[in-house]
């Protein structure tokens, strides 16, 4: 059996913070096993406390010190790399105190952050970016997802943006949470595994999660619920020369039965 096992939270134990069929009880039974777990989300709407408190609203039995954000990797980042310096944070909805301690200001940056996207990337707003990058400023990203999944359908995100702003500037905009190797070195460990080949990653997000995780020498698992869509996987699958999840099941309800095989 794994010695660790990381969890991404939307798309695989909830859709719109509302739990998954089988969520809680397929948790319950991990918890049971003894594996020791945390969870790796690029949720930047809420902090870990918040999205503790959603969980176990929700029934889950979690807490705050077990969900690592990608605010938290990325105020780790800040203090290790721009301490001190003026940081816009291009965030939907208020910042999370994950980032507290870190010098958050509304203009003329030093450094420049985007968080999750949403109705207030605007066109004057990413214009703005576009324009304090041109001059000089230096950007980074909590993360790189393209999407996340909703009730109501897919919602696009952060990634789609930072393509356009790369190619338009010709500056990288690196990315501190999935899927940088960042931060699933720092889960893993605060998990206390010494070797990254004995953690699982379980996701919905085929690049983000899984092979992500698999190019940092973990086990990628892939669930088919969230922001899966059959036809990435099958365009993986026809690439002989492609990497593929290296496991693949219907929902985070089957995951235990896995667990028990591996």
């Amino acid at each position: 059996m794994a010695e660790g096992l990381l969890l991404d939270i939307d798309g695989v134990i909830v859709t719109s913070w509302e739990p998954l069929p089988g969520a809680v009880e397929a948790l319950e039974s991990i918890t049971e096993s003894g594996i020791p777990r945390m969870f790796l989300t690029n949720t930047t709407s809420k902090s870990r406390n918040e999205i503790a408190q959603t969980l176990i609203r929700g029934g889950f039995d979690v807490e705050a010190r077990e969900i690592l954000t990608a605010a938290v990797l990325t105020a780790e980042y800040l203090r290790s790399r721009h301490e001190g310096k003026r940081v816009v944070v291009l965030n939907e909805g208020p910042i999370s105190e994950d980032m507290d301690g870190i010098n958050v200001v509304s203009d003329d940056p030093e450094v420049l952050v985007f968080g999750g996207a949403g109705p207030s990337f605007t066109h004057e707003l990413l214009s703005q970016a576009l324009a304090w990058m041109i001059d000089g400023v230096p950007a980074i990203s909590m993360h790189r997802s393209m999407s996340w999944s909703t009730a109501s359908g897919p919602k696009i995100d952060t990634g789609i943006y930072l393509e356009g702003l790369q190619k338009a500037t010709g500056k990288k905009i690196p990315a501190i949470g999935k899927p940088s190797p960042l931060g699933f070195r720092h889960a893993v460990e605060m998990l206390g595994v010494g070797d990254p080949g004995e953690v699982i990653m379980v996701g919905d997000d085929i690049h983000g999660d899984v092979l992500g995780a698999q190019k940092a020498a973990m086990i990628g698992v892939l669930v088919r619920t969230g922001k899966f869509r059959p036809e990435q996987l099958d365009a993986l699958n026809a690439d002989e020369f492609g990497q593929v999840p290296d496991h693949v099941i219907d929902s985070i309800a089957d995951l235990p039965a896995l667990l028990e095989k591996l």
